[in-house]
């Protein structure tokens, strides 16, 4: 089946991280609602980890083994079929829209706000190897098709990261990241209109 590699999260991953005051279920409507009702990729990567997650509060360790081979099946066939990374370990809130058919690769490391929007060919992880420092998206973050962000920076609730901007510094909350590397900018009014 698949090899396991060593545990790259410093905790091990041993504990839910699903957002609180919901259960499974209605987290998982609650997403499919945000996709427009609709199964998408993005949806269907987004289920496999809130079900990574929901795994973690099975006790004894014993009975969450087969849980846990389903996940790996299930995260792994995500990874093969569309190129979408996001391992469990990753805490993502409430209400975030995966926006895309393929090619989105999150380090476990990352944090994800609620009220996010992630387009296609995102890449979000650590800067060098060895490092252990990922981004933290706060909420109502609109990150555009093909950008990069690195390292452990902070992007700040309603900033918009622009279509292949690569990201290696924080951004202020309200603020356009553009360019490579990317420069912070205002918020043009027509990216405040069509922001989430």
């Amino acid at each position: 089946m698949f090899r396991r590699g060593p545990d790259p999260f410093p905790d091990g991953g041993v504990e839910n991280l699903n957002p609180g005051g919901l259960s499974f279920w209605e987290l998982v409507r609650e997403d499919f609602e945000t996709h427009g009702r609709s199964f998408t990729p993005g949806f269907r990567a987004l289920a496999v980890h809130r079900f990574g997650n929901l795994r973690m509060g099975i006790r004894p360790r014993a009975l969450r083994i087969p849980f846990s081979l389903l996940y790996r099946f299930l995260h792994h066939r995500m990874i093969g079929r569309h190129r979408m990374e996001l391992p469990y370990s990753a805490p993502i809130g409430r209400r975030v829209v995966l926006d895309t058919q393929h090619g989105i690769v999150i380090s476990g490391f990352c944090r994800i706000g609620d009220d996010c929007r992630i387009r296609h060919n995102v890449t979000m992880g650590i800067r060098r190897l060895g490092e252990t420092a990922c981004p933290t998206l706060g909420r109502h973050v609109d990150v555009g098709v093909g950008a990069v962000i690195l390292g452990g920076v902070h992007i700040g609730d309603g900033a918009v990261i622009q279509d292949n901007a690569v990201v290696l510094c924080d951004v202020p909350a309200g603020m356009l990241a553009t360019g490579v590397p990317a420069r912070i900018e205002p918020l043009p009014s027509d990216l405040t209109a069509r922001h989430i």
